[in-house]
């Protein structure tokens, strides 16, 4: 990979353990690192405090792709369709503003381009998209039980009942974007 091709994008679509699964599977992601963004307090916040909801973080994951492979629209579109951006705080029976739906953009070129895909995808959905567009401030990685989680933990229930049905819809939705 060509450095310059190289970019960056952080998301969240509820609880990170998902998001991360589906991100793992796509063709020219190269890294996918779950962690924290979005939050008012200051220092590195812990899993506990995030899932406490007082700290204003989001459960997110940072992606690492290669534009010479997938575009950042495409990794959006994929992001969009993965989860359900019509819930606000909550994703299935996970409640919370840590597993809000949002877009963290790194730079102005990404903010437009998420907008853009945005209302693309807003006329598949019967209720309003409401997830949130926001520069992205600081990422925090989360600790180390937390990635590559699907991976280790396939046959935990939350995994089996959760992360597989996410899995089969990506491959049904986006085959030609996997690995």
């Amino acid at each position: 990979m060509n450095d310059k091709n190289i970019q960056v994008a952080t998301f969240g679509g509820g609880c990170f353990w998902c998001t991360e699964a589906v991100f793992q599977e796509v063709k020219g992601v190269a890294n996918v690192v779950s962690g924290y963004s979005g939050g008012h307090v200051p220092g590195h916040p812990t899993y506990r405090e995030i899932c406490s909801g007082l700290t204003g973080h989001a459960e997110v994951v940072q992606i690492t792709f290669d534009t010479n492979v997938i575009s950042y629209e495409d990794i959006l579109v994929i992001f969009m369709t993965t989860h359900d951006p019509t819930t606000l705080n909550r994703q299935g029976a996970d409640k919370g503003t840590q597993y809000r739906s949002v877009i963290y953009y790194h730079d102005d070129a990404q903010k437009e381009i998420a907008e853009l895909v945005v209302k693309e995808v807003a006329p598949y959905y019967e209720n309003t998209i409401v997830t949130e567009i926001s520069p992205l401030d600081v990422f925090y990685e989360a600790e180390k039980e937390h990635q590559d989680y699907y991976r280790n933990n396939q046959t935990q229930g939350y995994c089996s009942f959760v992360i597989t049905p996410k899995l089969a819809k990506l491959r049904k939705l986006h085959a030609d974007k996997l690995n």
